[in-house]
């Protein structure tokens, strides 16, 4: 399971959401194993004076937080984030100076997941890859 929440300045964010879920999708579906119909992406659009970044950065900065399941490789995770920062900037052309991730894992327990709790649920692609 995953949960993907996007966040940016509304003037860069709005024009690009579809092909930048498309491109967060494929590097979750190749590094994680992700079963392709599984997607749950959450777009925060900011207006500028709400959304304060360090200097270096443009206004095609991004924020990405990735929450799921505990149990991927560290590898598997790494791969994920070298896909993100490749794909987006050669899809969108943003630079990987603009983006940040974050992964945050937690016991599928801690997840409530259509009337049940995350570890009693059948799934049907694997966590651990």
């Amino acid at each position: 399971m995953g949960q993907i929440k996007i966040y940016g300045v509304k003037e860069r964010l709005n024009p690009i959401k579809e092909t930048l879920s498309n491109v967060i999708h494929s590097c979750m579906v190749e590094a994680l194993q992700f079963p392709s119909d599984k997607k749950f992406h959450r777009f925060f659009p900011m207006d500028k004076e709400d959304f304060h970044f360090a200097s270096g950065r443009t206004e095609a900065y991004t924020v990405i937080e990735v929450s799921m399941f505990e149990g991927r490789t560290v590898e598997a995770k790494k791969q994920l984030l070298k896909l993100l920062f490749e794909r987006i900037n050669n899809e969108l052309g943003i630079s990987p100076q603009d983006v940040e991730v974050t992964i945050f894992e937690t016991p599928k327990h801690n997840w409530g997941i259509r009337g049940l709790p995350g570890d009693e649920l059948a799934l049907n692609y694997k966590v651990n890859v």
